[in-house]
């Protein structure tokens, strides 16, 4: 549900919308069809309208236009704009706001109305109401279409739910998703590939397990594993791995411990153990890929973190980066041998670097960092080093921040100017141990970043003033 916040602006874009609706704008254009919110903000912003700006004479000019009238705050209006709304198939998603109308004559009208659109046009009327109709569910009288609606898909014939299933809207699919695997319309093998088709992760997991669930059943199905372990999605890839054992293809598991992703390696030792395999030595055979250098450490104890630190030197940037990463995941990772690495050529070393000295970052000394904030630098450096700093806070970042403000790169530039405007300038000379003269001088060097008033506010917190 939305706050108080969220409400409250909703509702100034539906009166936005209803004051251009009065104004003579066709509704087809002032609201999104493809945004099942939008009736709803309309609905609650014509009620609002006549009140928000001291206008209650808007009252009678709400009911001359039948898309504001069905919305009127009388009840009466409302039923007698219904009787108008019946032969006006663009207003059907105001009459569907209106079978959950607050005033029974009004609900009982305005559900007769949807009964009868639905009678003349059930695939279109599915198509463009239902995610309307799921947003209405949660409300005092919202159920009764969201089970109107639900019982006629679950009746054959069946193809509006291949329309929902491919809406655009997430609550849609998933709701259309769910019916169909209630009704069983769909095998093991269509239910794979509605997975690797899924454009979000709920869904494809949805998918997924009904198709688990249907080889359990029935059997496995080599076309259902093939189809998983060549998906995209890093969660179908790993129900394919699992799904190996089940199709006696287990011996199929080291070929798959390379995987670019660290949950479909897991599946993968996961399996070859239940084999009998031992997944560290397969690692140390396949050695220097930077897959197995990660799955070398996802399954390997810190004491064995040698072999890693030898390949730090590697002459590949993949391989290195694998093994800070990999020396990271062990918490072997040592900040006087991993520092010289934000100077490594290869930017994923770089950033593997950078994200295993975070935990690091207050011991780092803060004038090599921002000395490699310097222009001469390579993009990859500054950037860790500048991530670094942000993680140290205090002076030495202040310092680094004013520094970036004439930066030739836009993205430091960018990202030094946002950081200076929520700067707390008071904290850092009360609690940060900064010097007045050190903060006022910054400060000068940074007025470029703010207006009079701002920059007058910082210089009176600081004392500067007079």
């Amino acid at each position: 549900m939305p706050g108080r916040a969220g409400r409250a602006e909703a509702g100034r874009g539906g009166s936005e919308a209803a004051e251009r609706v009065l104004a003579g704008e066709p509704v087809e254009q002032v609201l999104d069809p493809a945004d099942p919110a939008a009736w709803i903000e309309f609905d609650a912003g014509v009620r609002d309208l006549p009140w928000r700006y001291g206008r209650p004479a808007l009252g009678a000019q709400l009911r001359e236009r039948p898309e504001t009238a069905l919305c009127h705050p009388d009840g009466r209006v409302r039923q007698q704009a219904l009787t108008a709304a019946a032969a006006e198939p663009r207003l059907l998603p105001a009459v569907v706001i209106r079978c959950a109308d607050w005033a029974e004559p009004v609900r009982n009208q305005a559900r007769r109305i949807l009964r009868a659109a639905l009678e003349e046009d059930r695939a279109g009327t599915l198509a463009a109401l239902t995610p309307l109709v799921l947003r209405l569910g949660e409300r005092v009288h919202g159920a009764w279409a969201l089970d109107f609606f639900e019982q006629d898909l679950r009746t054959a014939p069946y193809e509006p739910l291949a329309a929902l299933r491919d809406s655009s809207d997430r609550k849609t699919r998933r709701f259309a998703a769910r019916i169909t695997l209630d009704l069983g319309l769909f095998d093991a093998r269509e239910a794979a590939r509605q997975a690797v088709a899924a454009p979000d992760p709920a869904m494809q997991q949805l998918w997924a397990n009904a198709a688990l669930a249907a080889m359990a059943a029935d059997g496995p199905d080599d076309l259902v594993v093939d189809t998983l372990l060549a998906a995209r999605s890093t969660r179908l890839r790993a129900a394919g791995v699992t799904a190996l054992r089940r199709a006696g293809r287990s011996g199929e598991a080291a070929g798959h411990l390379l995987d670019r992703a660290a949950p479909v390696r897991a599946c993968a030792r996961w399996l070859l153990r239940q084999d009998g395999g031992d997944p560290r030595a397969c690692y140390l055979d396949l050695l220097p890929h930077p897959e197995a250098v990660l799955g070398l450490a996802e399954c390997t104890q810190r004491g064995e973190a040698g072999l890693l630190r030898e390949l730090l030197t590697h002459p590949e940037g993949e391989v290195r980066a694998a093994a800070v990463t990999g020396l990271h995941l062990l918490e072997a990772a040592l900040p006087a041998e991993l520092g010289p690495l934000l100077d490594d050529p290869s930017p994923a070393v770089a950033r593997a670097t950078e994200r295993a000295l975070r935990t690091w970052a207050d011991r780092l000394p803060a004038g090599e960092l921002t000395a490699r904030l310097a222009p001469d630098r390579p993009a990859h450096t500054r950037r860790a080093a500048f991530r670094l700093l942000r993680v140290q806070g205090g002076m030495p970042l202040l310092r680094a921040t004013v520094l970036l403000l004439d930066d030739p790169e836009r993205q430091l530039r960018e990202r030094a100017v946002a950081d200076l405007r929520c700067w707390d300038w008071q904290y850092s000379l009360r609690y940060e141990g900064g010097d007045r003269r050190e903060l006022a001088e910054l400060l000068h060097r940074s007025a470029a970043v703010f207006d009079a008033y701002e920059l007058e506010l910082r210089r009176s917190r600081l004392g500067l003033t007079g």
